[in-house]
């Protein structure tokens, strides 16, 4: 192995030195420019802990914090709340329905959405 690559490998530069700040802006515009793609990093979602994924057998099965759909007609609610799972999971969520879990005074605080695949 030829004695500048091995001391590029073993980062054996003192700071300072041209060969130094040359290896530190490879190293920054590897981190700039790599396709996320290649670390299979996602975009992360807006408002995440507002929905939650749970695991289920079959259907889809989501945590809805209540303020997220308190503005929602409860007409509306199961069409209105499947555009906003779909948006914000990337996938087709077709709701089937929607129950609300109480706490022990009977106040809403989250409800159970059911999707099918």
């Amino acid at each position: 192995m030829p004695a500048g690559l091995k001391r590029f490998i073993l980062w054996d530069y003192q700071r300072g030195v041209w060969q130094y700040d040359v290896m530190c802006a490879v190293i920054v515009i590897f981190i700039a420019f790599t396709p996320r793609e290649w670390f299979r990093d996602q975009p992360r979602i807006p408002h995440a802990s507002q929905i939650t994924s749970l695991p289920s057998q079959g259907e889809s099965v989501f945590w809805i914090e209540s303020e997220l759909i308190a503005s929602v007609p409860e007409p509306t609610r199961l069409k209105d709340l499947g555009k906003i799972l779909s948006a914000r999971t990337g996938k087709t969520q077709v709701l089937t329905r929607i129950e609300p879990i109480f706490d022990s005074e009977k106040e809403v605080k989250g409800y159970m959405a059911f999707a099918r695949p």
